[in-house]
């Protein structure tokens, strides 16, 4: 009964002591919602390096890698495009997982300087919504406005010209 004893206590503590908390406890990848108005909005959606990860049409939601290699935290662009409406780039950002930080608590080594930074899991989306209003562009066309004397602002009126 002791042996058993001793080794329940020591896969305990190998299990304890080799784990990676954020990894085990969030992933390595969160989804992110991705919502425009007006809708029907054409999305693309790159990474630090600008390579495309999505491609598509909003509202939709998607799960986005949290990690970019070793240590490194993954940035993206979201480029929102719809004719008739200004072009738009939002930028996603990462931040530390406070479950990594669980590693140090409860001893895991293992998972605070290899696992939790090599899976990405040591880094969560910080903006895992996306809600843009896409204003209209601008008609820069010259266009003839006839307004009321009464709503005209007083510093143009001393720019009227009378009309026969």
């Amino acid at each position: 009964m002791g042996h058993r004893y001793l080794f329940f206590i020591f896969v305990l503590f190998i299990l304890i002591h080799c784990t990676s908390c954020a990894t085990l406890f969030s992933g390595n990848s969160s989804p992110v919602t991705v919502h425009s108005e007006p809708s029907k909005a054409s999305i693309t959606i790159t990474d630090r390096k600008g390579k495309v990860v999505y491609s598509g049409k909003t509202p939709t939601t998607l799960r986005l890698k949290s990690g970019a290699g070793f240590f490194t935290k993954a940035s993206y662009k979201v480029k929102f495009e719809l004719e008739g409406f200004e072009e738009r780039i939002i930028p996603v950002h990462t931040t530390i997982n406070g479950w990594y930080f669980g590693n140090i608590l409860i001893g895991g080594v293992i998972g605070l300087l290899i696992i939790d930074p090599a899976t990405g899991a040591m880094w969560k989306i910080k903006n895992d919504f996306v809600d843009e209003k896409l204003a209209p562009k601008a008609n820069n066309a010259t266009s003839l406005r006839i307004m009321d004397i009464k709503s005209i602002p007083t510093d143009w009126k001393n720019q009227l010209v009378p009309v026969n």
